[in-house]
């Protein structure tokens, strides 16, 4: 459908041969010409000897032409080399037995070996019936070659399409460091006529969709079929191995500093609403941005917003509270205040930046994290505690920049970096003035009193040695320009200076920055 993206059913012949052959879909995604097919010599086996077995293959074989549920080789994408395998769901529901098994852990080992990401389009029915155990064993087997490919800091690009159910869901086809899905495809473990069968319970409209999968966490993103090639590119792009860094200068207009001096004032304009968001920045200071979903266990949370962006060409994990424009925005996204998933999604997205080497820019602007049953339910403070904890153990820079509010321990889950800066009007506080009035005066009213005694403005955080760095606002929004080229200049310097220390020695100085205090 060209309005919605999602696919029309046709009748099972045409839709069978059109809408899932393999042969179609490599077509779809590589440069015209490069792919080779590889490891078309794994022997045949009937491993428990199933009556029929051989002789329904053969069959196959002749109606569609294909040796098996999957083809495997080597192709480009956008002059980009990789290895890619495609299910094929007319040879037995794309069901995974001994040579399925066999042909995507040689294309995980393979991969590893010469070094190259892997891109698999998963289809399938789950495990082949017909093998039996020797089937199951096939999960831990390719899993494996997911780790190895995995360990080795290289690339794996799932993309989920219609259907990825039972053994191939819940083993190689959910690893990947990236999980695509095409809109509408079924995607689950259990089918869900087996699941209404057990539980004798209703299951909801959508249930196993991509989008309730995307909703609950588990994908990056949903693409249309036209588009996968497009954002397949974008992502391997973005995963290629570091250049090295060169420091260049810009020449960059001067940047001016506001006027304002009383600490209640900067706590009134770090909330403004027309005060620049992450996204804001994101769009003004990098040249271009993939945002990545989910915390890949439970959820999507919108207030924290992550991806790749490239400064200068040098693609760097870019993080951040997001609390929105409008009314209708700010409540989507819970006025910046991350839920548990937000906090897993950050962890998430910093562990894959560490296995590719990338820095870290995070943007804090909250006024803290969560508060409510759901939120206390899911593990706020177990989420913002290992966020803190890992992000002591990452092997790349983090740097955290304060754009806005930086309201208690739902800022520093962000912001356990080597350096930290804040924008002029920002705020960096144990809590609320108004909380901190409360507790200790019994007395919100009192708010512009504790925001003075707080020492929570930027100058303030600077003679305490929290931050490292004041950033000009400017007096005018026409400015935000002239402010964004200025943080560009800024950031390719730390990134610089940090490019010149090993990861030991990145790590140590995080790890001493923060036993200072």
């Amino acid at each position: 459908c060209m309005k919605c993206g999602k696919y029309f059913r046709m009748p099972r012949k045409i839709e069978f041969w059109i809408l899932y052959a393999s042969e179609n879909r490599i077509l779809d995604i590589i440069d015209e010409g490069s792919f080779v097919e590889l490891f078309t010599d794994v022997l045949d086996k009937n491993p428990i000897d199933f009556p029929g077995y051989s002789e329904k293959k053969e069959i196959i074989k002749k109606e569609t032409n294909l040796e098996e549920a999957v083809i495997t080789g080597k192709a480009s994408i956008g002059h980009i080399e990789v290895m890619l395998g495609v299910c094929d769901t007319r040879y037995l529901m794309g069901s995974m037995g001994y040579i399925v098994g066999e042909k995507i852990t040689k294309l995980f080992e393979n991969a590893t070996k010469a070094q190259l990401p892997v891109i698999m389009i998963n289809c399938s029915g789950g495990a082949r019936m017909q093998e039996g155990i020797i089937s199951l064993m096939q999960m831990a087997k390719t899993v494996d070659s997911v780790k190895q490919h995995s360990d080795a800091g290289l690339l794996y690009i799932s993309v989920l399409t219609d259907p990825t159910t039972g053994g191939v869901a819940a083993s190689f086809a959910m690893l990947g460091d990236v999980i695509l899905a095409e809109p509408n495809s079924l995607i689950g473990f259990a089918g869900p006529r087996v699941i209404e069968q057990t539980t004798k319970q209703k299951l909801p409209v959508g249930f196993q969709t991509s989008e309730f999968l995307y909703e609950h966490g588990f994908l990056d993103m949903i693409v249309i079929r036209r588009e996968l090639k497009e954002r397949i590119y974008e992502i391997l792009k973005a995963h290629q191995k570091p250049k090295v860094i060169e420091r260049k200068r810009k020449t960059i207009s001067a940047c001016t500093f506001c006027d304002y001096k009383d600490s209640w004032k900067k706590v009134q304009l770090s909330r403004k609403i027309d005060r620049p968001t992450t996204v804001d920045y994101i769009t003004h200071v990098f040249e271009r941005f993939i945002e990545f979903h989910g915390d890949g266990e439970t959820g999507e949370d919108q207030a924290i917003i992550g991806g790749i962006a490239f400064l200068d060409n040098i693609p760097v994990t870019v993080i951040g509270h997001q609390k929105g424009k409008t009314t209708e925005e700010r409540i989507i996204r819970n006025f910046g205040m991350a839920h548990p998933e937000g906090y897993r999604k950050a962890i998430r997205l910093m562990k894959e930046a560490e296995k590719f080497r990338r820095p870290i820019i995070t943007f804090i602007d909250t006024p803290g994290a969560a508060c409510g049953v759901e939120a206390e339910k899911r593990g706020e403070a177990s989420a913002i505690a290992k966020c803190i904890y890992e992000m002591f153990n990452l092997k790349v820079p983090i740097l955290s920049i304060l754009i806005g509010e930086g309201g208690s321990g739902g800022a520093l889950g962000l912001a356990v970096a080597n350096e930290v800066w804040a924008m002029e009007n920002s705020t960096y506080s144990i809590l609320s003035p108004e909380g901190f009035a409360s507790i200790l005066w019994k007395n919100e009213k009192r708010a512009k009193e504790a925001a003075n005694l707080m020492k929570m403005t930027a100058k303030d955080l600077l003679d305490l040695g929290v931050i490292e760095k004041i950033l000009p606002e400017g007096n005018e929004a026409s400015e935000f320009k002239v402010i964004t080229d200025f943080l560009q200049v800024q950031i390719l310097d730390f990134i610089y200076n940090m490019s010149l220390k090993n990861e030991d020695e990145i790590v140590a100085s995080r790890e001493t920055r923060f036993r200072s205090f």
